[in-house]
């Protein structure tokens, strides 16, 4: 379907917002004339953004109550919504067999389920949206290349890809003018090394430990700003496109994976 190249008198929501790829994306929407709901748990995060004159919501996605008061906010203030973003993430480290269930839980929460309450509680609203409106949920490009110690979260990522995707189809089967875009970042410099400063201390024990990839990543010609990040997304939105791909140098290696599936599902013909 055709995208979204206006955004002046547009509504636009993006989770997670307050900080890294969110606030990213939310200066690029602010920049083109969008009015810009920023949505985050990170209170301090919260005042600053309020300092640059964003309205801000703190907002939970783990509890559907927090984000179906977002959606009542926003709806009461604005009276539509054209954009949501789901971008609220973390992206600990652990073995899986060091995590607890309580991890699973937690990044699960997060990372997937705040997606669905995004869905649950907006998909209304932009559905009713006479002017067309989109979402963009974000993955990752751990999805392909699943790296050892971040089962939770791969784990999460592929489940958002595979919900976006489902919802796009259906979306499309119904006629309605909502678009979906799944966003796969790649090295971005954001706050998801300090994840565990958001997971409550009522989850209890934990194998997670924060990890700064940066020490592993070096090359500082693979990693971009929030700014280019957002830059992307909204290009993909313009564009109507399906997928946003924050790295697209990384073709090379995701090819590899699909020549292996190739391989795999030729070895043995019908």
């Amino acid at each position: 379907m055709e995208g979204i190249r206006d955004w002046h008198g547009r509504v636009a929501v993006v989770t997670g917002g307050a900080s890294g790829i969110g606030k990213g994306i939310a200066d690029a929407l602010r920049a083109e004339g969008a009015q810009v709901v920023i949505a985050d748990r990170d209170a301090a995060a919260i005042e600053r953004v309020r300092a640059e004159g964003y309205s801000a919501v703190p907002t939970d996605v783990t509890d559907p109550d927090s984000v179906a008061a977002l959606a009542e906010r926003v709806i009461a203030d604005h009276g539509r919504v054209d954009l949501l973003v789901n971008n609220a993430g973390v992206g600990p480290r652990s073995p899986v067999a060091d995590l607890t269930l309580a991890d699973w839980r937690w990044v699960l929460e997060v990372n997937l389920m705040g997606v669905v309450h995004g869905v649950h509680f907006f998909l209304p609203h932009l559905v009713a949206n006479e002017h067309g409106a989109w979402m963009v949920n974000t993955a990752s490009m751990s999805r392909f290349f699943t790296p050892p110690g971040y089962a939770p979260y791969v784990a999460s990522k592929a489940a958002v890809e595979g919900l976006s995707l489902t919802l796009a189809a259906e979306l499309a089967a119904d006629g309605h003018e909502v678009g979906v875009t799944v966003l796969h970042p790649g090295a971005v410099r954001t706050n998801i090394k300090s994840s565990l400063r958001n997971r409550p201390a009522s989850v209890g024990e934990s194998g997670l430990v924060d990890v700064d990839i940066a020490q592993k990543i070096t090359d500082e010609g693979m990693w971009i700003g929030p700014d280019e990040a957002g830059a992307i997304v909204l290009r993909a939105i313009a564009n109507g496109d399906r997928y946003a791909f924050t790295h697209p140098g990384m073709l090379g290696d995701v090819e590899t994976i699909f020549r292996s599936v190739h391989a795999a599902m030729t070895k043995y013909p019908a």
